[in-house]
């Protein structure tokens, strides 16, 4: 129902007001209002803007005029000032976007509580009737701060202004609207609504319950004077997608996507390949009844001192698995094509690629990753980089508003000291191979592979101990039975008496 007129949609056509096509200007002091706190020390950034084409040029200057009139921007003779650039939307539309990076980087980071996942999911246990809402503009429905208004100054070729709303690419902004979010419904919360940053899910037994329900949640809305975009809610679903999960009367499955490496997997060409799908495979096995026996005639190519031999069997047990875990209970077949780089990603130059990866994956696992320290680690050293970088083209600079709201530390790691992800970026264990890595089949057969870890921690300090004259005195002591208040463990460390 989500493509139907408002009119029609139930108990939603009864508030109309609540779905304008336009923001009606500066939104009311609320309470909670966004705050940018800083590091201690910290001193006023000003940036010169960036240059930009005429086109860029005429679109600024519209924008910055739509901006002022609704009263979302005022000018500024703040000593503060980032740059802008824009941001090109999938309509081919441009966003004006504020390059907060400098900001960020001195900003104290809102540690505001996220619920548990699986706690949220606890709450639609019976629910058959499903509606989504989406806010209009959602950051710009929140006021800063009146004493941080000047820290959001930014600088144009036409003046300098600052915002008096809640801006795009604050680092911050997610948490805070969440934290005002879960004040407006806190009645409501575990009840029939789950909230999770800026998305709003209303949950029901029944149709009748539904209505009332998206009554009570759209009169909030009405009172608190939030507006939400019609185009961009669903109503009255069965089934709907929420935070990377499909849920319905039927219970809660696992998205489609997490499943689309095993369904396109071609046939294995070697043991290698052979032990990365079954590894990949293995990880949904609880969900597929028999899985040892279907797969058997794969696992006894992972045998030693047996020649790989792709037969007929093999071909119809690799068959069989990927069936029956897109027909699992859980688990459904995905759409064609998806997941996979499309054609204009095949252009990507690599450094655009590596980012796109990182974008990915933040977007697959928003729901667990934001709100916490996420440390990348990439063998694609400029992307270390890449919050410094100046000169970024419309494909970075789209990326890079999604990548404000996470808390990120993106460090180097060669290659060749990232060997497991590095092989399983290849779907492949030549480079585990090739490096040495001494790798050993579990029990069952049905693993990728076993990494057999030695901690250093005791060697080193064996090797620590043998360079220090006084403890090679207590060791010798030791040796010899005499009194002394340490003893040698198995590890052959020394170590003091309880």
């Amino acid at each position: 129902m989500s493509e139907s007129k408002l009119e029609s949609v139930l108990a939603v056509c009864e508030f109309s007001d609540v779905f304008p096509e336009e923001l009606p200007g500066l939104p009311p002091i609320r309470e909670v209002e966004f705050s940018i706190d800083l590091l201690p020390g910290t001193t006023p950034i000003s940036i010169s803007p960036y240059r930009m084409a005429p086109t860029e040029l005429e679109e600024l200057k519209a924008q910055l005029q739509e901006l002022t009139d609704k009263g979302f921007v005022r000018p500024s003779f703040s000593p503060w000032g980032a740059p802008v650039l824009f941001v090109k939307k999938k309509d081919g539309s441009m966003r004006l976007y504020i390059d907060y990076r400098q900001l960020n980087k001195v900003t104290i980071k809102n540690k505001y509580p996220l619920p548990r996942i699986d706690d949220l999911f606890d709450q639609l246990k019976g629910a058959t009737v499903f509606s989504k809402i989406d806010l209009r503009s959602g950051y710009y429905q929140l006021r800063v701060k009146e004493s941080d208004v000047p820290k959001t100054a930014f600088r144009t070729r036409y003046g300098h202004y600052e915002f008096l709303v809640m801006p795009f690419g604050l680092t911050n902004a997610p948490a805070i609207f969440m934290d005002l979010m879960n004040q407006i419904f806190r009645p409501y919360l575990d009840r029939f609504v789950v909230v999770f940053i800026d998305d709003i899910l209303i949950y029901s037994r029944n149709e009748s319950e539904h209505a009332e329900h998206l009554r009570m949640v759209l009169q909030i809305l009405r009172e608190k004077k939030l507006f939400a975009k019609f185009s961009k809610s669903e109503f009255w679903l069965h089934e709907v997608g929420f935070l990377g999960h499909v849920v319905s009367g039927d219970g809660i499955r696992v998205d489609p996507s997490k499943i689309s490496a095993i369904v396109n997997w071609k046939p294995p060409k070697d043991v290698s390949e052979v032990r990365s799908f079954l590894g990949l495979a293995g990880y949904y096995r609880r969900f597929v009844e028999g899985f040892s026996m279907i797969a058997s005639p794969m696992t006894k190519l992972l045998q030693k001192n047996v020649k790989f031999d792709w037969t007929k069997e093999c071909q119809l047990s690799f068959e069989k698995l990927k069936e029956r875990l897109t027909k699992a209970p859980v688990l459904v077949q995905p759409e064609s094509g998806k997941e996979f780089l499309k054609p204009h990603e095949k252009n990507y130059p690599t450094h655009d690629l590596e980012l796109a990866a990182i974008v990915f994956a933040l977007k697959i696992w928003r729901h667990y990753l934001y709100g916490e320290k996420c440390p990348i680690f990439t063998d694609h050293k400029s992307l270390k980089y890449l919050m410094d970088q100046k000169d970024l083209n419309l494909r970075q600079r789209r990326w890079l508003e999604l990548l404000k709201d996470y808390e990120l530390i993106i460090d180097y790691h060669p290659g060749k000291a990232n060997i497991v992800a590095d092989a399983l970026s290849r779907k492949s264990l030549f480079a585990l191979r090739a490096m040495g890595a001494n790798l050993t089949m579990s029990d069952d057969g049905l693993l990728l592979a076993k990494l057999r870890v030695k901690p250093l921690f005791l060697q080193q300090i064996r090797e620590a101990q043998k360079n220090d004259s006084e403890l090679r005195t207590k060791r010798a002591q030791c040796e010899l039975d005499c009194d002394s208040d340490f003893r040698i463990r198995p590890e052959d460390c020394l170590m003091f008496r309880d």
